[in-house]
């Protein structure tokens, strides 16, 4: 093994992609209990599809595109693709220097198993599997991986820039949430949507879910130091302030807004704090944090407001005006709070460095709103978006997969013995 590979650093980067890795099931949680019954068994099987699915696309060309060869700034060549080269007992320099190469790529992996996986939120209840998994692996080949390269890789255009991105508010959270909204435009309101209650259907599991978010986020921020030291003791602290002061800063504003505070809105309250915090948790001091997170609680319970009670659109679980809103937020807030004094490697907070975050992220919001419109159109030619009417209108759980997450519910007595379909409510659903 090679001298200066660290046995400690190692160590946290392998745990923090297992944090990392953990975030996807608690996701699945989060999104699942905040669908109608008939529908959290496809929520969380589409979590789970695409953590199956990008660790695949990672492995044979993702982990390429994104830090391999610097082509242009603009992607990765195929040097790496199928893992080439990339060893478990020799590190990447230009990354991470004292640790393996291999576990760099695993604990990267992870980030863009879940980048996908957040905009699951934006067209639950309506999205069809079949459609997921080619909308999913087109879409972290060519946006997050671009993106990824763009901000991360060796020669990319935005790390040259000197954008920061300490985590991935731009790279994850900004991408996950214009690509929301996108999805959100084109594909259209659930059947019902304004008219009937879309309530959600297990608060309690929505709740779990949330915890298991702010515990894996240690991995995704602290990890990013990519070493066992003071940085990464300063990223887990701004996490954790941050998603503390947002959770009580949305409750604040709901309160006064409603007259009570949700757990519901607690729970969308920490992951904005979590998410508005990701890209400057290693480049500001925790008092900074703390001001992150109160501006991410109040700033994206506003966002949500804008979104369906104004604007009127079915973002079913605000994963745009969540993880959109607050990765824009971030971005631009780690531009005035960044201190050399936490991280040599950064920058001083000012106006220069706000409009270098600025640009990033409007170029990372028109980049990825094109290329997610251009990618649901050609999976819509091929494939089908959406389920048909009649499946949205009993449940994907049934329609999609056979199956019902609860037992003590009313549920057909099973498909005929002629193979046409699954009787639901004395309808035949044919196989799609």
């Amino acid at each position: 093994m090679a001298v200066d590979l660290s046995t400690g650093d190692t160590a946290w980067v392998l745990v923090g992609a297992a944090l990392v890795m953990l975030m996807v099931p608690g996701l699945a949680l989060f999104y699942g209990g905040m669908v109608r019954h008939k529908n959290v068994l496809s929520t969380l099987m589409q979590c789970l599809v695409l953590l199956a699915l990008v660790s695949l696309q990672w492995a044979f060309v993702g982990y390429s595109l994104a830090f391999g060869h610097d082509h242009g700034g603009v992607v990765g060549g195929l040097d790496r693709a199928m893992l080439s080269g990339v060893r478990a007992d020799a590190a990447e320099p230009a990354y991470a220097a004292t640790v393996p190469a291999l576990a760099f790529a695993l604990f990267q992996m992870m980030f863009a198993a879940i980048t996908p996986a957040l905009i699951v939120g934006a067209f639950a209840e309506r999205f069809s599997i079949k459609a997921l998994v080619v909308f999913g692996l087109a879409w972290s080949t060519l946006v997050y991986d671009v993106v990824a390269h763009w901000v991360w890789g060796e020669g990319g255009w935005l790390r040259r820039l000197g954008a920061l991105d300490f985590a991935g508010g731009t790279v994850v959270h900004v991408t996950a949430g214009v690509a929301a909204l996108a999805c959100v435009l084109y594909v259209g309101h659930r059947k019902g949507f304004g008219r009937d209650a879309m309530r959600p259907h297990n608060v309690p599991l929505t709740v779990l879910g949330a915890g298991l978010l702010w515990f894996g986020w240690f991995g995704f921020n602290a990890g990013s130091a990519l070493a066992a030291g003071s940085l990464a003791v300063s990223a887990f602290a701004a996490t954790h302030l941050a998603a503390a002061a947002a959770a009580l800063s949305w409750c604040a504003l709901e309160w006064w807004r409603k007259g009570k505070a949700s757990v519901l809105g607690a729970s969308a309250g920490l992951v904005a704090g979590l998410v508005a915090i990701t890209p400057a948790s290693g480049f500001v001091a925790p008092m900074a944090a703390i001001l992150i997170g109160l501006a991410a609680g109040a700033v994206c319970h506003l966002g949500v407001a804008l979104t369906k009670e104004v604007l009127r659109l079915d973002d079913s679980l605000d994963a745009f005006g969540v993880h959109g809103v607050g990765g824009i937020l971030g971005a631009l807030l780690t531009g005035a709070f960044a201190s050399l004094a936490v991280n040599p490697a950064g920058a001083d907070g000012s106006l220069l460095l706000v409009g270098k975050q600025a640009v990033a992220v409007l170029a990372v919001v028109a980049y990825t709103f094109a290329m997610t419109w251009g990618i649901l159109g050609a999976t819509d030619r091929l494939v089908s978006l959406r389920v048909s009417e009649r499946h949205e209108e009993v449940g994907l759980d049934v329609a999609e997969h056979g199956e019902v997450a609860y037992h003590d519910l009313p549920w057909p007595e099973g498909a005929p013995s002629g193979g046409e379909g699954v009787v639901v409510a004395g309808i035949v659903l044919p196989k799609e």
